[in-house]
């Protein structure tokens, strides 16, 4: 045992030894370099400075009129969402809107909420102006934070024909997303138009519009002689696209699921402040989606505007909504309340048609029968009518905004390439 601790205690010392001497020729290699061999340590506000600037979130800019908001906005934002950490929307003025485009269907006021409630924007800029000038860019810059300003890959030219975003693009400080193909706000326009036009003829096939939206047929529709057709949804709905626009949670075992259902057509401003008081009532919103068919029998051939994949996207994307119900039953059965939990079932005041409510066949009998439905005032009055009524009071100015419009984009899908995005 004695033999084993002294060889120890030799190793050790032998190893200290060496040590001291590598220690030694590494700090005499040190003084014959020179002082220049033993690199600065930047000053401590640098450093901090650096830090700062890398814990900071990356934020990102966009901007548009968002007029007569649709799921492609949504896409839009969602996309830019993800260039960055947070978002920053500017909303242009309506003032802008009419000079550089034409007049807006929705007032800023009800722009502004329709972008709030997108579940990707983290805050908004009102009365942002069409053009990015100098002077803007340099204040988003400065006072916003922000980052990189966004926008899509079709071109934003201005009256005079220079590029919206050049200086943003110059700076290096702009980033590009793939524009959502198969809706616009000149394709919704131009389908309210159409169901103006078919409704004063007599001599057009009374076919149900959705139908054509929903199938995809036919890239125009004749106009009735102007030169000009009106693009129908060539929206092709994707699984993937629908996850993407999800919630990733379900409800909990004891949460209070709240449902509403509609036909959510043109989804507006009046459709995200009943959701909002709406998803305050529980833990969970789950809102129902009525089928094409349902809506057509309820409401008419010419309804809905938007078929049922499009208008279900675009209640996805509101932040207060957490599930959806792809193609709803007109009536809330016991069966279904039972499926998914539901402990309260609301309806607004305002609605296209409320006739229902006094029929034998009321569809919320059964929720009413249990003591769990309850009349919500609606905070806006504003339906999908009063939306189309805003479209027909201005038929020819909105006829030749969508003319202008109609040729720019084609133009756009013609020379288009594949661009890569999501």
């Amino acid at each position: 045992m004695a033999t084993e601790a002294g060889s120890g205690s030799a190793r050790t010392l032998a190893a200290c030894v060496i040590g001291g001497i590598v220690l030694g020729a590494s700090v005499l290699a040190l003084h014959l370099a020179g002082p220049t061999a033993i690199p600065s340590l930047p000053p401590l506000d640098a450093v901090r400075r650096r830090f700062r600037r890398r814990r900071r979130p990356v934020r990102v800019y966009m901007d548009g009129c968002f007029d007569m908001m649709h799921y492609g906005h949504c896409n839009a934002l969602r996309q830019a969402r993800a260039l960055g950490d947070e978002l920053i929307v500017g909303v242009i003025s309506d003032e802008e809107i009419k000079a550089n485009k034409g007049p807006p269907v929705t007032p800023l006021h009800e722009r502004m909420i329709m972008v709030r409630a997108v579940k990707w924007v983290d805050d908004i800029i009102p009365d942002a102006p069409y053009a990015i000038t100098e002077e803007f860019m340099n204040k988003l810059f400065t006072e916003y934070d922000i980052d990189y300003i966004i926008h899509g890959d079709d071109p934003c030219l201005l009256p005079d024909g220079t590029d919206a975003y050049a200086l943003a693009k110059k700076a290096g400080r702009y980033k590009q997303i793939k524009r959502t193909e198969g809706v616009s706000t000149t394709d919704i326009v131009g389908r309210m138009l159409l169901c103006v036009r078919e409704r004063s003829s007599d001599a057009h096939n009374h076919s149900s519009l959705q139908r054509q939206f929903s199938s995809g047929h036919g890239q125009k529709v004749d106009d009735g002689g102007s030169g000009s057709g009106t693009r129908v949804s060539h929206f092709l709905p994707t699984s993937r696209r629908i996850v993407q626009f999800s919630n990733s949670r379900g409800p909990g075992p004891d949460s209070r699921i709240v449902y509403i259902d509609g036909a959510f057509d043109l989804f507006h401003a009046g459709h995200v402040e009943i959701l909002r008081l709406a998803r305050e009532l529980g833990d969970f919103l789950l809102v129902g989606i009525h089928t094409d068919q349902t809506i057509s029998s309820t409401r008419g051939r010419h309804r809905p505007i938007m078929n049922l994949h499009e208008r279900s996207l675009s209640v996805l994307a509101c932040r207060y909504v957490d599930e959806v119900i792809i193609g709803a039953p007109w009536d809330v059965s016991k069966d279904m309340i039972t499926t998914f939990n539901i402990s309260l079932v609301v309806h607004g005041t305002i609605a296209e048609n409320m006739d229902f409510m006094e029929d034998d066949s009321n569809p919320y009998a059964v929720p009413k029968a249990m003591g769990i439905y309850r009349r919500l005032e609606s905070p806006l009055d504003i339906t999908t009518s009063t939306i189309i009524r805003r479209i027909v009071a201005n038929h020819e100015a909105y006829q030749k905004r969508n003319e202008k419009k109609e040729a720019s984009e084609k133009k756009y899908y013609e020379s288009k390439s594949f661009v890569n995005g999501e």
